[in-house]
């Protein structure tokens, strides 16, 4: 029987560039060797998680995910649980476009990010679990990482990642410090901080010199807890950060690699919420596990960084 594919897209994400570009990328599928069907998503909460799931369990052997980092987000949600799981593409159409950006897929043209499959290469990744919820990319807490929540769907849309920054420049000034405990693989971290973050790529937010050594399938965590919530030091962080990923070694952060991470509030601290791949993900105390090359993943792998997997690149016909 010839493979099927089925695209999970979001009619809405990107200005409708999916939807325009849809019959081609059908047939970008086609010409890969799949038999190729497509699904809208709709406001039914979990829509693309569900869809995902089923087409799991009917058997695809690839699904695609196209739309924003939320999108793709439910769809590794609808198939991570599973014990067999389809392959998995991305096609971009959202403001930041994390993921997309450390699989080195094209982020502002669907049609050549869907051309991608051509290449016939994948490679495993690492999925992180937050006690019952997936994640690809980051999990975060703190002042700064309810930003996604604050920038209106229709400034996203127009604006892209400029909304973030002018928004993240409003907040940056009204940083208040959370009490929390900290449990990860070689210690424990006690005390108040401004945010947290546990991440899985290089790219956060749009900035891929916050974790400069990730790796996308060694089966860890980069955890970085800011602890100063003094504005001069976290410019000063941030200046780091963009000269070329300098703040690693800062005495404001920790910054230490772990497979698992336990965060608990402290003190009677206010709610702490956590941020998923960017949507709100429920509130501390949460548990955070690292599922070693978990999903298999087509990527472009001739435009990555060697030094970003361990495991080897693999066949797309394996």
């Amino acid at each position: 029987m010839r493979r099927r594919a089925r695209i999970i897209y979001n009619p809405t994400s990107g200005r409708e560039a999916i939807r325009r570009d849809l019959v081609d990328i059908l047939h970008v599928y086609e010409k890969a060797g799949y038999e190729t069907s497509a699904f809208a998503t709709t406001a039914e909460p979990k829509s693309a998680e569900n869809e995902a799931r089923r087409a799991a369990e009917d058997g695809f052997e690839l699904l695609v995910a196209a739309g924003g980092d939320g999108t793709i987000n439910e769809v590794v949600n609808g198939i991570a649980p599973l014990d067999v799981r389809p392959k998995l593409a991305i096609i971009p159409a959202g403001t930041t476009n994390d993921y997309a950006r450390a699989l080195s897929i094209p982020r502002d043209n669907p049609l050549e990010a869907a051309k991608i499959v051509l290449k016939g290469k994948t490679a495993k990744m690492d999925v992180g679990r937050a006690n019952e919820t997936y994640f690809i990319n980051i999990a975060a807490g703190g002042s700064l990482t309810e930003l996604t929540y604050q920038v209106p769907s229709r400034l996203k849309s127009m604006y892209g990642y400029l909304a973030y920054v002018v928004k993240g420049a409003e907040l940056i000034t009204h940083v208040r410090p959370i009490e929390v405990r900290i449990e990860y693989d070689e210690g424990v971290y006690e005390g108040a901080a401004s945010m947290f973050f546990l991440a899985l790529t290089n790219s956060v937010g749009g900035f891929e010199q916050i974790v400069p050594d990730a790796k996308l399938d060694d089966g860890k965590f980069t955890l970085l807890i800011v602890k100063t919530t003094k504005l001069p030091e976290m410019m000063g962080l941030i200046a780091e950060v963009l000269a070329g990923g300098k703040h690693v070694e800062n005495e404001n952060l920790i910054y230490v690699k772990s497979k698992s991470v336990k965060i608990t509030p402290l003190n009677g601290s206010s709610k702490i919420s956590i941020n998923l791949d960017g949507e709100y993900g429920g509130d501390v105390p949460m548990a955070f596990e690292n599922y070693q090359q978990h999903i298999e993943m087509i990527a472009n792998t001739d435009e990555m960084s060697d030094d970003v997997l361990i495991g080897e690149t693999l066949n797309l016909l394996n």
